[in-house]
């Protein structure tokens, strides 16, 4: 995830409880959609879009946060 951004996301994740926060828990959404959609552990279909849902949004919050700092 955002390759271009190894560096700062290293330094964020150090430097930023927030940050890291959404981090981790977009990590650990991933691995469970992963788990999910391998049938290593049982939802709806619906829960399932729930959780890339509030992924992709907790991935958003990172790339804003990232171009902030990017740009100072």
């Amino acid at each position: 995830m955002f390759p271009e951004y190894r560096d700062l996301i290293s330094h964020l994740k150090n430097s930023d409880l927030h940050f890291k926060h959404l981090f981790d828990k977009h990590n650990d959404l991933d691995q469970k959609i992963k788990n999910l959609e391998a049938n290593l552990a049982h939802a709806t279909h619906e829960e399932i879009e729930q959780m890339k849902k509030e992924k992709l949004h907790l991935k958003d919050e990172m790339y804003a946060i990232l171009q902030k700092h990017s740009q100072n």
